[in-house]
């Protein structure tokens, strides 16, 4: 208890935040931009910026949003009528929150991801660079994925997601994870639920007391919070997931006040670039490697051809692949220097060359 109640009090001094504010918070059931719920957000935020707080804030609802315009009920299966919601819809959105910040002398920026770019070192950098220049110029973001032409294949998944990457890409002291409970729900004595308020580390027991539902204009539940939550929180940033309907939740959790679930972070023991590798980077394989190897990797060195016992995946040069130990346990990450037809190629030859050079490989 002592230790959450450290976390719920080193909030009080983030400089730096991010907050994601879903689809159901944005929007009414129709999917138009609920301007009340949008302006009271905007208030806090504008709030929390003009005391000195940077933020960031990563946006559903453009989709939504773009349905609503075209007279649909529920969200198109059909890529290409997702992309044409996003396109009409984004531009609904981003016209509100400019509207919105103006009347809080605030300004704003727009920046659309999709994961390809994050994944690509120098676009990666890129992103970066221009984030954290647009926050030092006392400028908002307002992160979007770049739905419009996003395909499954550099889809971030969900928002959820997106704003971890976002809290980790800027190192951001906070994350607040806005949706329309208070939190996660346990079961409590009464048969009703109680809410629970910090979680040390996200297991299937924790899981296993979500209950989603299916949701005809949002991808993204609890699950999905926790799970990206997990993501920021191995990076030491500390996150909360709350209840953006209410008024005043930004504020009440900045103060250290015990509001919505708040997931303690980890020690950060990761460069930038690790975690560029660790968390920006798509599985597209594995490899299963021997107890000496393993030995090796956990002293420091690079994995050499000969501690390779399997791999599976079709992979490329460069790609991102699961370390296995021989008990079946994912130990690492790493990016490999050889694509999956050449591997055994580099066993057979016993070369000294490094598979995986460890200034490429995370240790998990």
């Amino acid at each position: 208890m002592k230790k959450e109640s450290a976390h719920r009090e080193a909030l009080q001094n983030a400089k730096r935040i991010v907050v994601k504010a879903g689809s159901k918070v944005l929007v009414q059931r129709s999917g138009k931009p609920d301007r009340a719920r949008m302006q009271k957000l905007v208030d806090e935020i504008a709030t929390l910026h003009q005391s000195g707080i940077e933020s960031a804030l990563v946006s559903s609802g453009a989709v939504g949003a773009g349905l609503e315009a075209l007279n649909k009920t529920t969200r198109p299966r059909d890529i290409a009528d997702l992309q044409m919601a996003a396109s009409i819809g984004q531009l609904r959105l981003m016209g509100i929150y400019g509207d919105l910040f103006a009347r809080n002398q605030c300004t704003i920026g727009q920046v659309l991801l999709t994961h390809d770019v994050l994944k690509d070192r120098e676009r990666h950098l890129n992103a970066r660079n221009t984030l954290l220049h647009l926050i030092s110029n006392r400028i908002i973001p307002i992160i979007n994925e770049n739905d419009t032409i996003s395909t499954e294949e550099i889809k971030f998944g969900d928002n959820d997601v997106l704003a971890a990457l976002v809290a980790i890409l800027v190192d951001a002291d906070a994350l607040i994870l806005l949706s329309t409970t208070d939190g996660l729900r346990a079961p409590a004595a009464n048969g009703r639920t109680r809410r629970v308020s910090h979680i040390h580390e996200i297991d299937d027991t924790i899981l296993s007391l979500v209950a989603d539902k299916q949701d005809t204009l949002s991808t993204g539940g609890m699950a999905s919070k926790l799970q990206s939550a997990e993501l920021a929180a191995k990076n030491g940033i500390p996150v909360v997931i709350a209840n953006g309907r209410k008024t005043g939740t930004l504020t009440r959790i900045l103060s250290g006040k015990d509001e919505g679930t708040l997931l303690i972070p980890r020690n950060r023991t990761l460069s930038n670039r690790k975690r560029w590798i660790a968390f920006f980077n798509r599985v597209e394989g594995s490899i299963t490697i021997d107890a000496g190897a393993e030995k090796a990797l956990h002293q420091g060195k690079s994995l050499l051809p000969v501690g390779i016992l399997s791999h599976q995946g079709n992979f490329r040069t460069g790609a991102m692949v699961e370390i296995i130990n021989p008990d079946g346990t994912p130990i690492g990450r790493g990016l490999i220097e050889a694509d999956n037809q050449s591997i055994e190629t580099f066993r057979e030859q016993s070369t000294r060359q490094p598979i995986i050079h460890r200034d490429n490989l995370v240790m998990l």
